[in-house]
């Protein structure tokens, strides 16, 4: 397992060139453009359904299909703002923040550093859109990934906008912000410290991207910037369409009967509500107003919508996929489910 605290990472040396001619382009620009080009076509195929949107619907008569756009616009602008914000800060780690300011501010003992990554996702107010390319910066500049995850959980559910948003949701209940908050906190920590006990190297692809752009290419720290918030507002908007087109396909095709019958049910209502914040997606600054609207459903069956939704779900397990690589966004997602139902439940018990 890759667990090396930031004191002892080290740059990598500069690539070798390859080619004939020693000009042959390295492994690093390859991935590069290939994210680059996945992204952008990714991107280019949602604009093309949502400008198609209303040709359809008049010669093919898809009633359903202008829901469908409709609903994949709304998930996507609820995204990218905080998404660009992810990635400005992802690049702005990479290109001027030295490796030495994470060793100081982390503790060396992979163990003890997984708290205080937990604690430290309270000062970026972002959603889970922009926790994926900050925690990917954080892996390249030395940080260990269980620390690096802890806080990819952790940022966008405890930090003041969700926390506000969610006072004003639930009015008149602080236990509900407070709740929420414990059930985060613990579950980014406990998965962090999962991850040091099982974890393995194999499952989890380090990004190598742009964070090292500037020792290996010799360019200077605009340049890296700039680089890097290309390669990573492309490679994560391609695949927050992916995950935004899955959820607005459930949207859709789901309708809310099939629900209203698990909502009188304890414990079955808790697991749906769960599901329902994985297959919905809604952005984390707004999911409060909508388990709000759950009146249906138990106020521990909400908590655990409020719990899972930032940490699991569709757009998410897309961009871990596409950061991280698919073997290691299937184990993390479903492990940070099973962590994070049963402690909504167990938060939940206590204080609500």
């Amino acid at each position: 397992m890759v667990e090396g605290s930031a004191s002892t990472a080290t740059e990598p040396p500069p690539p070798r060139p390859s080619g004939p001619h020693g000009g042959g382009a390295d492994p690093e620009r390859r991935h590069r453009s290939r994210a680059g080009t996945a992204g952008s076509a990714l991107v280019g195929a949602a604009v093309v359904a949502v400008l198609a949107g209303p040709w359809l619907e008049r010669h093919f008569g898809l009633p359903a299909f202008g829901a469908w756009r409709t609903l994949l616009v709304a998930i996507v602008m609820q995204g990218v703002p905080f998404l660009v914000l992810g990635t400005i800060v992802s690049a702005a780690i990479g290109a001027f923040v030295p490796d030495r300011v994470f060793s100081r501010i982390l503790p060396r003992n992979p163990v003890l550093a997984v708290p205080v990554a937990g604690a430290a996702g309270v000062v970026l107010p972002g959603c889970e859109c922009a926790s994926v390319p900050v925690a990917g910066s954080l892996m390249r500049r030395g940080v260990a990934p269980a620390a690096a995850l802890t806080f990819l959980l952790a940022a966008p559910a405890v930090n003041p906008v969700v926390l506000v948003a969610t006072a004003i949701a639930f009015p008149g209940k602080p236990e509900m912000v407070a709740a929420r908050f414990g059930a985060s906190l613990v579950t980014s920590v406990v998965m962090g410290w999962l991850w040091i006990r099982w974890g393995r190297e194999e499952w989890l692809r380090l990004p190598t991207g742009p964070g090292h752009v500037r020792h290996a290419l010799g360019v200077g720290r605009t340049e890296a910037f700039r680089r890097g918030l290309q390669h990573d507002f492309l490679q994560a908007g391609g695949f927050l369409v992916v995950g935004a087109m899955a959820a607005a396909t459930f949207n859709v095709l789901v309708p809310p009967s099939v629900l209203e019958a698990f909502s009188g049910s304890p414990w079955l209502g808790v697991l749906v509500a769960a599901a329902l914040a994985v297959l919905l997606s809604v952005c984390s600054e707004a999911d409060a107003f909508v388990a709000s609207s759950f009146t249906g459903f138990s106020p521990t069956a909400r908590l655990a919508f409020m719990v899972v939704g930032p940490m699991v779900d569709m757009k998410l397990i897309a961009l871990q996929s596409g950061a991280f690589g698919r073997a290691f966004a299937v184990r993390f997602c479903a492990g940070t489910f099973v962590v994070a139902v049963p402690c909504s439940v167990l938060v939940g018990s206590v204080l609500l």
